[in-house]
Formats: C-alpha cells, structure tokens, sequence
C-alpha cells in the first residue's frame, strides 16, 4: 500500500487530509511535516510514495523543498497542494519537479481520483454503482454531492470537546 506524506503547516488541514487519505482512498498516511525542511527530513526517513506539499509555509516552502526532494528521491511523487495555484504556479511545479499542482479551493473531491491515477496508473478509478434511472417527473430538483467522510471535528480539534 503506497505511503503518502502530507506537508501543510496548518495542522487543520493535514488533519483533514489525513481523515480524506485514510477513510476514501486505499492508501495510507505514513507521516507529517510542517514546513519543507521538516519534508526532506521525514521523506527521507520515511521514502513515501506521494508527498502532499503546501507551497507557502515558514522555514521553507514547497517551491525550495520540492527540487531538493526529486533530486534525493526521483521516484517519489510530489503534488503541490496550495491555495495559489494558478498557470505561473503551474509552469513553476513543472520547472521544480512537481508532478501536479493542485487548488485547495477546489477540495478534495477530485483529490482520491488524481492521487490514484499517480500511484496506481494502470488501475482504473473505483466509483460507486450509478443509481437507477429516476423518472423525470419524480426526479428531484437538487443534486446531493458524493458523501465524503472526514474525521469528527474534535479529532482536529480536541479544543471543541
């Protein structure tokens, strides 16, 4: 099973990517860091897979980190997981070894299917059995998102209990 390092120094959101990984894809967390220093020095004790990295963060970013980690670890993949992504910073992820760059604006729905197709290529997405043809004139007028399960909110924050 592929280990995933996760790389944010918000603990909120490494909680929660932690909740996404570990309960709706087949893969397993196998650590944390909170800024890209501490990346290169838990990539190398750990030799994840994939490595989930936040582009701004103190001590170093994940613009520096991310060629120091393909350059140590050229197999690992790595998905610059930011609030500012954009075509520059896309361009950028490229030019520094980032695999794919992607928006945390965008949540995490897509996250399971993007961190599959880097991890398992030849395995196709697994997706939940299509609901049988509603009749047009019962069919309800919403659309109910896919449910995502995420950790309870006192698993993030223990100060809420």
């Amino acid at each position: 099973m592929a280990g995933i390092l996760i790389v944010d120094d918000n603990s909120s959101i490494r909680c929660l990517l932690r909740g996404f990984v570990e309960t709706q894809t087949p893969f397993t967390v196998c650590g944390e860091a909170e800024n890209g220093a501490e990346a290169i020095q838990r990539a190398k004790e750990l030799a994840p897979n994939l490595i989930l990295l936040d582009l701004s963060m103190p001590v170093m970013g994940g613009a520096e980190a991310a060629p120091v980690i393909k350059k140590m670890m050229p197999g690992t993949k790595i998905v610059l997981f930011s609030m500012h992504v954009g075509n520059g910073l896309r361009s950028l992820a490229a030019t520094i070894g980032v695999d794919l760059a992607l928006s945390k604006s965008d949540g995490v729905a897509q996250l399971g299917d993007h961190l599959q197709t880097l991890l398992e290529p030849d395995v196709p997405p697994v997706r939940e059995a299509q609901s049988p043809e509603i009749d047009p004139a019962r069919k309800p007028s919403f659309t109910l998102a896919p449910s995502i399960h995420l950790p309870k909110m006192e698993t993030c924050f223990p100060e809420t209990v």
